[in-house]
């Protein structure tokens, strides 16, 4: 089964458990998912099945969009919900202007220290597994982006908030760093992910249903997203007869000009993805991933 699938994933799970779930409802064993979701987060988390997973490189700088609730009071040793109490649990007394005028300061381009507790690697080892077993994880700071970030209201000790974030980018971490500026500790009690890259809520599906059509490989194939909306800054041609042959075989082949386009998605039909293709010149391509 090729294609690309955009998974609403429920909270409680890792991205990877949705992975096997889904091995099991497609029957397809390779399968990657595009950004990692933590197991407490819940929403939008696009899948590739099949050939598709040579398209994987094509997705990693998506941008994320996310709604969720900041508790304030203490923070934990994760930067969520999930995590252990670190330090002295407060009760905090805060204004809603207050919150959001510490949230100003979140927002463009800046250094970020990922969790302890995340997928980071430390000399090929993921930093959550030494953190559990109780080792020093030494991460360095990363440049990440925030486009947006608002606090949306303030209900007690929690605020509730929307976000847009570069990848590579630890909501998380934001969290836990307001809390430091506003002098009472926080964490993240609750987050969605409503948007990766072009894929949203609208468009994903749960697991539950999908498991109602497994074994069913037309119905599960008709879930997928239509081959030419993947990567929409690319623009898709049809190549004739002669130059998808060429194309397959891994040699130069003539496709419509497109004068702004350096890669290309070639189809044969409306939905049969032949692969991505480079311009030499002119009209003149390269297959750089093929499907075959």
């Amino acid at each position: 089964m090729n294609g690309l699938l955009v998974i609403d994933k429920p909270g409680g799970l890792t991205s990877h458990d949705v992975v096997n779930r889904l091995r099991r409802i497609t029957g397809e064993r390779s399968i990657g998912h595009l950004g990692t979701l933590d197991p407490m987060a819940t929403g939008v988390l696009p899948l590739l099945l099949g050939k598709y997973t040579r398209l994987a490189q094509y997705f990693s700088a998506a941008e994320k969009s996310y709604s969720g609730i900041i508790r304030f009071g203490f923070a934990t040793d994760t930067y969520d919900a999930d995590g252990q109490l670190v330090g002295t649990r407060v009760e905090p007394r805060l204004e809603l202007e207050q919150v959001r005028e510490a949230a100003h300061h979140f927002h463009g381009e800046m250094e970020q220290m990922p969790p302890s507790f995340s997928a980071k690697k430390v000399k090929g080892i993921p930093a959550y597994k030494l953190a559990r077993e109780g080792k020093a994880v030494e991460l360095k700071p990363a440049t990440i982006r925030i486009l947006s970030f608002e606090i949306v209201g303030l209900n007690d000790a929690e605020a509730t908030f929307v976000m847009s974030i570069s990848a590579g980018g630890y909501v998380r971490s934001v969290a836990h760093e307001l809390g430091q500026a506003l002098g009472c500790g926080a964490h993240l009690s609750s987050l969605r992910r409503t948007r990766a890259g072009v894929f949203t809520l609208e468009e994903a599906q749960r697991l539950d249903a999908l498991e109602l059509r497994a074994g069913d490989a037309a119905a599960l194939e008709g879930q997928c997203l239509h081959p030419r909306c993947l990567l929409p800054e690319m623009p898709s041609v049809t190549g004739d007869e002669i130059a998808l042959g060429r194309l397959r075989n891994g040699a130069q082949a003539n496709l419509p000009e497109f004068s702004s386009a350096p890669l290309v998605k070639v189809f044969a039909g409306s939905r049969d993805l032949v692969g991505i293709a480079r311009r030499v010149a002119g009209t003149l391509f390269q297959p750089v991933v093929g499907m075959g």
